[in-house]
């Protein structure tokens, strides 16, 4: 069980990104720029401290959302996808001429019973 998936278009896109720029890391932060599209970088161009959660790893690189916004989103299943249009983020896609973006859903109340346990 996953709490996010990836597209087949925005598969390709990060295996075109992670051949020409090596390692690479997906942040989610729900701040400035394109608010809370996600973003990928080189793995060394993003800080990451107490604040990043972890969410899993797609397509081999790791997806990290700001807990503050994980808040909202703590109950949804995420899905990675690209679309036409350039976002107003340094994210490395942008020059391609496409964004990333992140669909959405409500968890089943077993996905939520899993990712969400109550204490």
């Amino acid at each position: 069980m996953q709490r996010i998936d990836i597209t087949e278009q925005a598969k390709a896109i990060v295996n075109q990104l992670k051949e020409k720029h090596g390692d690479l890391i997906f942040h989610q932060s729900g701040g400035c720029c394109d608010g809370s599209a996600p973003m990928i970088f080189e793995k060394d161009d993003m800080y990451l401290d107490e604040s990043d959660i972890h969410l899993g790893d797609i397509q081999g690189v790791p997806f990290y959302m700001n807990k503050d916004q994980f808040e909202y989103w703590k109950h949804t299943h995420l899905t990675l996808d690209i679309t036409e249009g350039r976002g107003a983020s340094f994210s490395l896609e942008i020059p391609l001429g496409i964004r990333f973006i992140i669909h959405s859903r409500i968890l089943t109340q077993e996905e939520d019973a899993h990712f969400n346990p109550k204490v």
